[in-house]
């Protein structure tokens, strides 16, 4: 437990007091102590952003998962930067490299048929050509394909989640350690780090503007993802990794997959990890694959911290997506971008019309390639790896929560040998009674 961390005791004589001025009539702007910075200036890394990355040496590129998410990825990339020649393309599917082909030759871009590779392995031979890769397969696959890049040296960007398992989690840090070590760039797909008004948000954070962090609240909910129906003439595997965004062990499930943006969110806001995890989760809608649709799941934080996250893809049901931090002097919403204090004064506000005046790109998606291209063409050491795996970490371990309706510690997680790879990796017959919706708790005999 840190020195400045205050107590729940402490917190709520301060908050009491807050409430006293407030019917005093006595605004707590003009009475706030003088800031105490949440972390040391220089000590946090703030993204400089610029529209565009600088120029440079010539760098080629290679895309591994050539879905929707590789191919506007590559897109995203492209328009980031000047001098990036796109050399090779990775899928386990020949349609989904086509299609990218396809929309690179409306960019006067081609790629040559001998750079096109099919295959599970196909990431080992992109790699092994290009500079940098950016690996946005299912998110199961990505940790090893990140540790062979880091092996032949070439930076990465990877798509979050970065990892769906324990063994993942391990793997993904080890390589971040390795990453280090060699001088690489890695960049992950948590765009909220790269979207100006978060970052902003995040500077006022540090600078200790909502005073020291006790609690948070999380949300992405929303309408049901897409699916796939099984084909005819589609394996067990094919069909699998076509409709990769419903099977636990391809995509995570949709706390890791997806509400792992706002978990991530929190945690870089606070600068920490949770201690444990325990929490529902169900499925209730969902047409195909073996997961949940829906998680509530409470993180502690240790010192009386605690964070709720709360998740849901099922259609008629009311959108919330967002992500609160509360502190002892106020508190930031990010569908509001704007900290407040306690008795409803804005403490600030995000100005987009600066924003709009000053920068003239302000897409998060591409800027996070700017800043991984910024970084790879100053010769700047910059990982993110480690970061977004244990974020990941925590969505797994709400997970594990809600399927076992056990508390679910971080050390223990962390150590889990739960693996979902499977032993063999063809595109064939599956054994699909291992793919089974998790059911909580254990069953009482007789009953």
């Amino acid at each position: 437990m840190s020195d400045n961390k205050m107590g729940r005791r402490d917190f709520l004589s301060y908050s009491a007091a807050l409430g006293a001025l407030g019917v005093l009539g006595v605004s707590s702007c003009a009475k706030r102590d003088k800031m105490v910075p949440l972390r040391a200036a220089g000590t946090y890394y703030v993204p400089e952003l610029p529209d565009k990355a600088p120029e440079g040496r010539e760098l080629k590129v290679g895309l591994v998962g050539c879905g929707g998410r590789g191919n506007g990825a590559l897109q995203n990339l492209l328009e980031a930067a000047d001098g990036i020649v796109v050399t090779a393309l990775g899928d386990v599917f020949p349609d989904r490299i086509d299609a990218v082909r396809g929309s690179l030759s409306e960019l006067g871009i081609s790629v040559p048929d001998e750079n096109c590779f099919v295959g599970f392995d196909a990431y080992k031979k992109v790699i092994d050509m290009v500079d940098m890769v950016i690996l946005t397969t299912p998110p199961v696959f990505r940790p090893d394909q990140f540790k062979y890049a880091v092996e032949k040296g070439v930076h990465s960007f990877i798509e979050k989640p970065i990892c769906v398992d324990p063994k993942g989690y391990r793997t993904c840090i080890a390589a971040a350690k390795q990453a280090e070590a060699k001088g690489l760039c890695v960049v992950t797909g948590t765009q909220r780090h790269h979207q100006r008004c978060y970052v902003e948000a995040y500077k006022k954070v540090s600078e200790g503007l909502i005073g020291e962090i006790v609690s948070g609240n999380v949300y992405w909910n929303q309408g049901m993802l897409w699916f796939r129906e099984r084909q005819k003439g589609w394996s067990d595997m094919e069909w699998m990794i076509r409709d990769w965004v419903n099977w636990k062990w391809l995509s995570g499930d949709c706390i890791v997959e997806q509400h792992v943006h706002n978990i991530d969110v929190f945690m870089w806001m606070a600068g920490l990890k949770p201690t444990r995890a325990h929490g529902v989760g169900s499925r209730m809608r969902r047409v195909t694959g073996d997961q949940y649709d829906q998680f509530s799941i409470d993180f502690n934080f240790g010192n009386g911290i605690h964070l709720h996250s709360m998740s849901r893809q099922i259609d008629g049901c009311t959108t919330v997506i967002r992500e609160e931090v509360h502190g002892t002097k106020g508190y930031w919403r990010s569908d509001k971008n704007a900290i407040y204090d306690y008795q409803g004064n804005t403490l600030w506000e995000y100005d987009f019309e600066a924003e709009k005046a000053n920068f003239a790109q302000n897409n998060p998606y591409v800027l996070e390639h700017v800043d991984w291209v910024s970084h790879i063409r100053k010769g700047e050491t910059h990982v993110e790896a480690e970061e977004t795996a244990n974020s990941c970490l925590a969505g797994i371990m709400g997970r594990e929560a809600a399927y076992t309706g056990e508390n679910i510690l971080w050390d223990d997680i962390v150590a889990s040998p739960i693996d979902y790879m499977p032993e063999k990796l063809v595109m064939g017959k599956m054994d699909m009674s291992k793919y089974t919706v998790p059911v909580p708790g254990k069953v009482k005999e007789g009953k």
